[in-house]
């Protein structure tokens, strides 16, 4: 009778457990059916400086995704992207590019070293010499051998980061948001960050994702660092398996190419080879732009002050920050590293030798109502060097 008692008792006790979770995650639920994105909304400037949108870093049943190349291709499409930088976890055979219901597939890979994992995308010749859980330095080498773009994946997540210090002085790029790295630190608060943003996603989708977005320090800190030896192409990583579902995070965050002379700011070449060149030049170049474009397009947004193209500027200049137009009261600019805001609130002073960050933050919806602050425009950060015979 009294095992029979305790049992009855610990059934109670977990259908009382399971509830107040169900009820906790459907508040938020309840929250998000009334929350309206874009934040920000404006007419298009009448010149564009930022071309097509597209995914980076992105899963598919070749390796760990849920969906097929067809499956996230459609996806994309009913996101509004043009391109996917495809990068499934060490595969290795050569693909080539190719236009899928109007979306381009970028080939890349990601390889699972013994000391992280590292991003490959541009690949000029067939990676040689590669294999799962080789050391992360040579690797790096066999991107770069293979004049291939080498990126740093989520290169601070707690389950996974990266560990090969001479290869992260090398390597060309740095994943400096990670949707997958928002949710697996998610994961380790699940009473105040997992379920309520699962609790959103079922109210709406995309605020559920947006929900799981809070950057910490600690990936800005690395690649300010990194800034000291060279500029460094930042990058924001959908990192992409299909939960949350494809489409949702594709409509959350985006990859905006730079418009160079010439360029079109809608459509890619029709050519795929010829697309996929346009969009591993705009990436590894660093004029991309990263956009959270649930909150808004990013277009109007630039930095004035640097010459077309550069990523370094002299200690003491001065940049203007254009926003898009609509932006108002609710977005404010922040600086990291090597630069401070002025008063105007627009201004960015560069200070000192280093790296500075200049971004856009909007005040978003929160999560059980209310707002919070939450990233909006990512660009590469500003590598500052003194001036010319300044010592």
């Amino acid at each position: 009778m009294t095992l029979w008692g305790g049992v009855g008792k610990g059934l109670r006790a977990l259908v009382g457990l399971v509830l107040i979770l169900v009820g906790w995650a459907g508040l938020y639920t309840l929250a998000a059916v009334f929350v309206e994105y874009p934040v920000i909304s404006g007419a298009p400037p009448p010149v564009r400086t930022l071309g097509p949108r597209g995914a980076f870093h992105v899963h598919t049943t070749r390796s760990d995704g849920r969906g097929s190349v067809e499956e996230v291709a459609a996806a994309a499409k009913a996101a509004g992207l043009r391109f996917v930088v495809l990068t499934d976890h060490n595969d290795f055979e050569p693909r080539e590019p190719v236009f899928i219901d109007g979306v381009l597939m970028v080939p890349g890979v990601e390889l699972s070293t013994a000391h992280g994992h590292l991003v490959a995308f541009g690949l000029r010749r067939p990676l040689a010499g590669v294999s799962r859980w080789m050391d992360g330095g040579d690797a790096e080498r066999a991107v770069q051998a293979a004049g291939g773009v080498s990126v740093l994946a989520h290169p601070v997540q707690k389950r996974n980061p990266w560990r090969h210090l001479e290869a992260s002085w090398r390597a060309d790029g740095y994943e400096l948001y990670s949707a997958d790295t928002f949710f697996r630190d998610a994961q380790s608060r699940p009473f105040s960050r997992l379920l309520p943003a699962l609790g959103a996603l079922l109210g709406n989708a995309v605020h559920g994702v947006m929900m799981l977005v809070e950057p910490g320090p600690e990936p800005l800190a690395r690649l300010l660092e990194l800034e000291l030896t060279r500029p460094r192409v930042a990058l924001c990583a959908h990192d992409a398996h299909g939960l949350p579902r494809y489409e949702d995070v594709f409509r959350a965050m985006a990859l905006y190419l730079p418009v160079a002379e010439g360029e079109s700011a809608e459509a890619l070449p029709t050519d795929a080879r010829e697309a996929a060149e346009r969009v591993v030049r705009g990436l590894a170049g660093g004029g991309a732009v990263c956009a959270f474009r649930a909150l808004g397009e990013p277009e109007g947004f630039r930095l004035e002050g640097l010459p077309p193209g550069e990523l370094e500027a002299p200690v003491g200049q001065v940049l203007t920050v254009r926003l898009p137009p609509g932006s108002d009261e609710r977005v404010r600019i922040e600086v990291r590293g090597a630069g401070r805001l002025l008063p105007d609130g627009r201004s960015v002073e560069l200070f000192e030798p280093g790296g500075a960050q200049v971004e856009a933050w909007v005040r978003a919806p929160g999560g059980f109502f209310g707002t919070r602050w939450r990233p909006w425009i990512v660009p590469s950060p500003i590598r500052v060097v003194l001036r010319s015979g300044e010592r």
